[in-house]
């Protein structure tokens, strides 16, 4: 005799494979009285599953949809073909965070012997190719995980000149943004909240102990908080360029971990942003398709023009003259 929260599970997985189920096919299935099959509905609807029931000559039980996502029983085969759709949008970008969310639960749930083939399946998987970095999901994983269990974490990191160290930092959450993924996290040596890129984390991360949680950054807010890091650089090398568009419009389309828009009457707006990337500014302007000037710096705008005059050449078919060596 199966005990009632085993007879449960059984149930609810034989309410998932077919739309409905006839009174006595079912209990002859689960080996029970049709009694206690209506108890076990019972208990089911108490639980939050959307069962039904018809009587009459076609009466019967069918799961149908709810107001809200009950748990889900997956068999060996449909787990790992979940898992690995996860990982593939979850490092290639699409889904990102939920995505994300969903692969932790998933895989904090299943057996060992599962994630032992998952490891296995892993390494026989190509990403898509993505416009960012592409980022192993088990990294994202170990350090989604890390978040939600309040474990530190150190790494070796690589930052944008170059440099490399070693870190020690209390993870608090991971954040999508610019085709990235960013682990926002208390740096223990510099007593100051961070943020890293993940794709510069060397190697695997190495597990501590637990942490005490702090207040988050910005009130909680993490894609604020990163937003205005990626911002940060503004005081350095800004650029200043007016665009003639609408406020309204462009805020629309332009991120505001982009740099900082302000509207210029009802027709135009100033864009403030870093050009720690000038080439990828002025494809980026040249493909925004709204009428633009720039201010500053005079790189950029000499960049913006050698770009215009290849463009006209490319229209004209006239090549500049080649230099006269004497």
């Amino acid at each position: 005799m199966l005990s009632s929260s085993t007879r449960l599970l059984r149930l609810l997985a034989l309410l998932s494979t077919r739309r409905h189920w006839p009174g006595a096919d079912l209990a002859e299935s689960l080996q029970v009285h049709p009694r206690t099959l209506r108890r076990d509905v019972d208990r089911l609807r108490q639980l939050g599953y959307p069962v039904h029931a018809n009587s009459g000559v076609a009466g019967g039980y069918a799961f149908r949809a709810g107001r809200d996502l009950p748990p889900l029983l997956l068999d060996d085969e449909e787990a790992r073909a979940v898992s690995i759709a996860l990982r593939t949008a979850t490092a290639a970008g699409g889904m990102e965070e939920p995505a994300l969310r969903a692969l932790v639960k998933l895989e904090h749930a299943m057996p060992t012997r599962l994630r032992q083939q998952m490891d296995v399946l892993r390494s026989a998987i190509l990403p898509l190719d993505a416009a960012g970095p592409v980022v192993e999901a088990a990294l994202l994983v170990g350090l989604a995980s890390a978040c939600h269990e309040q474990l530190r974490v150190a790494f070796a990191y690589t930052d944008g000149q170059g440099r490399g160290s070693e870190r020690s930092v209390e993870p608090h959450g991971l954040v999508h943004a610019q085709q990235r993924w960013y682990l926002v996290a208390w740096d223990c040596a510099r007593g100051d909240w961070r943020t890293f890129r993940v794709d510069r984390i060397e190697g695997a991360p190495r597990m501590g102990g637990h942490f005490a949680p702090r207040p988050s950054p910005d009130g909680g807010d993490l894609k604020a908080y990163v937003a205005r890091s990626l911002t940060a650089p503004l005081a350095q090398v800004p650029a200043r360029i007016v665009l003639h568009a609408p406020h309204a419009q462009l805020a629309r389309r332009i991120p505001a971990s982009a740099g900082t828009l302000r509207p210029l009457g009802d027709h135009s707006c100033e864009l403030e942003c870093a050009t720690h990337a000038p080439c990828t500014l002025v494809y980026w302007l040249m493909a925004l398709e709204v009428d633009f000037q720039v201010l500053a710096p005079e790189d950029l705008v000499d960049r913006v023009r050698a770009a215009a005059e290849r463009a006209l050449r490319g229209c004209t078919g006239v090549r500049p003259e080649a230099p006269v060596h004497h």
